[in-house]
């Protein structure tokens, strides 16, 4: 599969202090990336990077096959859309006029395409309304506009749904979905909302203290995450004993409550019960979160470390 952006090796650091170390990313076109870390994990300094608002202390990277070294790299860059850390807007101007202006930078002469792109972000009867009065999620999505003007075929989102209440979140989602599936816009999104980025990434990256701690599709991701069900009981700690001998993995909760990670069916839990001499009151599916397998990631490398 095509990659539109790469990078090897990519270092950054101010003084003593490293911001990344030895990034190496593949993001394939069409593309719903999710870099996924804690605030402070390097997350803004690497779409900085491809931006060009900062410059990597070593290694490299590459926009649609373009070395970051080449003088072409700059007429790439106007391929690429970016919101980094938060929207450049007017807040004394309206939607249209914000996108106007916009055109107007990019040499843009013809405006028969705005109705339609603050459409596309929900913004389309705002009218003359100025931005500075906007909700916080309405200016999330004017940023967006914005950085869609020109029909770029790559965007890059810092922590897009950061703040946003659910209605908000699910806006996004929609209009970033959207995007990538209509446009066929390759979308770098940051966050720390694991959870929420579930529903749009089709690639994900784990970044912790400015070094990818793994790097996979969805599919894989899903297939990684650990299942489990748990299990309510009248009393787990006369379950141990027989799921020890038994070679079944498992956590207990408390008293009443334990997961279990065994492959093992319902109708076996109930009978290794009777032999316990307690009562199942119910079985359910409760599968690892996607939150619970990065921290899982962060703990594995603070022990290697």
């Amino acid at each position: 599969m095509e990659n539109v952006l790469a990078t090897k090796d990519l270092c950054k650091k101010y003084g003593k202090h490293h911001i990344l170390n030895n990034v190496t990313l593949d993001i394939p076109k069409g593309a719903i990336f999710g870099l996924v870390g804690r605030n402070g994990a390097g997350k803004t300094t690497l779409m900085r990077i491809l931006t060009g608002l900062a410059e990597p202390t070593s290694g490299t990277y590459s926009i649609g096959g373009i070395m970051s070294n080449d003088r072409k790299i700059l007429s790439v860059r106007r391929r690429m859309g970016s919101i980094i850390e938060s929207p450049a807007i007017y807040r004394n101007l309206s939607a249209y006029d914000n996108v106007k202006l916009q055109y107007i930078n990019l040499g843009m002469t013809s405006y028969e395409t705005i109705p339609e792109l603050l459409e596309l972000v929900e913004l389309s009867d705002t009218g003359k309304k100025k931005a500075g009065k906007f909700s916080l999620g309405m200016r999330q999505r004017l940023g967006i506009a914005v950085a869609l003007c020109g029909n770029p075929d790559i965007l890059i989102l810092d922590e897009p749904i950061n703040g946003l209440d659910p209605q908000g979140i699910i806006q996004m989602r929609e209009i970033l979905l959207r995007i990538n599936h209509e446009k066929h816009t390759t979308i770098l999104i940051s966050s720390h909302i694991l959870e929420e980025l579930s529903k749009l990434a089709t690639h994900y990256a784990f970044i912790e203290k400015g070094e990818i701690l793994q790097t996979l599709s969805s599919q894989e991701l899903m297939s990684k995450v650990r299942k489990a069900s748990r299990l309510k009981a009248k009393s787990t700690s006369l379950l141990c004993p027989v799921f020890d001998r038994e070679g079944i993995e498992y956590k207990v909760e408390d008293e009443e409550n334990m997961d279990i990670y065994s492959d093992i069916t319902t109708s076996k839990i109930v009978a290794l019960a009777n032999e316990a001499g307690t009562e199942v009151i119910s079985v359910s599916e409760n599968n690892e979160s996607l939150e619970g397998y990065f921290m899982n990631l962060v703990a594995m490398k603070d022990g290697i470390s």
